[in-house]
C-alpha cells in the first residue's frame, strides 16, 4: 500500500487522456524512482506552464504571450481562417506546414445531448472575424462526426452574409475520424481537397 502523497499522485496521473489506473501506477514508480532526473525538472515545468501558458484572445490556442505566435506572425494570410474544435487541432495542422492562415478554435462541438449549444462555443466571436472584408475563406477543419458535422452545417449557416466563402476539410478525413489523430499526409491531402459546404 502506497502513502497518502504516492496515491494522490497516482490518482491525479490517471485523470490524464490515455492513462488508466495501471499505467499511472508505473509513471508514478517512474518519476519517483528518478526524483532528480524526472520528477523534480516536471514539476518545476508543470508549476511555469501553470503559471505563463494563457489562452490566446483571438483564436483560442495556448501561448505564453496573448495574441498568440500564430496570430502575431505577419508572414500567415489573414484571408483564410481554418476553424478547429480543439487547440490538439491547431497543433495537429500545424505540424504538417500545409497550412499558413489562422485559426479559430470553437472549443467544442455542438451536442444536444450533453447540453452543449452554441452559446457554449466560440461562434459568435468567430462569425465577427469572418465579418471582416478581407476574410476571404473559412475552413471548416471538424471531427467528422455527428456532432461535428452538425457544427460545420450550424458555422456555415451562421456565416451566410459575409464576404467568406465556407469549405469543409475533404479527401483522406475519415468519417467518424478526429484532427489529432490522423497522420500529416492525411491531413496535408484534406487541407488541399476541402470543399464547398
Amino acid at each position: 500500500m502506497a502513502g497518502i502523497e504516492i496515491e494522490a499522485l497516482i490518482k491525479s496521473l490517471s485523470k490524464l487522456p490515455g492513462l488508466g489506473p495501471r499505467s499511472a501506477r508505473r509513471i508514478a514508480l517512474a518519476l519517483i524512482k528518478r526524483r532528480e532526473t524526472l520528477l523534480e525538472p516536471l514539476a518545476q515545468t508543470l508549476e511555469a506552464a501553470a503559471r505563463t501558458v494563457k489562452v490566446c484572445s483571438t483564436c483560442g490556442n495556448f501561448d505564453s504571450v496573448d495574441p498568440c505566435v500564430i496570430c502575431s506572425d505577419a508572414r500567415r494570410d489573414d484571408a483564410v481562417i481554418c476553424v478547429v474544435e480543439d487547440v490538439a487541432d491547431v497543433w495537429a495542422l500545424e505540424r504538417t506546414g500545409a497550412f499558413r492562415g489562422r485559426y479559430h478554435v470553437t472549443g467544442g462541438l455542438l451536442s444536444p445531448l450533453d447540453g452543449i449549444g452554441p452559446g457554449d462555443l466560440k461562434i459568435e466571436k468567430l462569425a465577427a472575424r469572418a465579418s471582416d472584408p478581407k476574410v476571404k475563406e473559412v475552413i471548416l477543419a471538424l471531427s467528422a462526426t455527428v456532432d461535428g458535422q452538425t457544427t460545420a452545417h450550424y458555422i456555415a449557416e451562421r456565416l451566410q452574409g459575409t464576404s467568406a466563402a465556407v469549405s469543409g476539410l475533404a479527401q483522406g478525413m475519415p468519417i467518424g475520424g478526429e484532427l489529432d489523430y490522423l497522420d500529416d499526409g492525411t491531413i496535408s491531402a484534406a487541407l488541399k481537397a476541402r470543399r464547398p459546404i
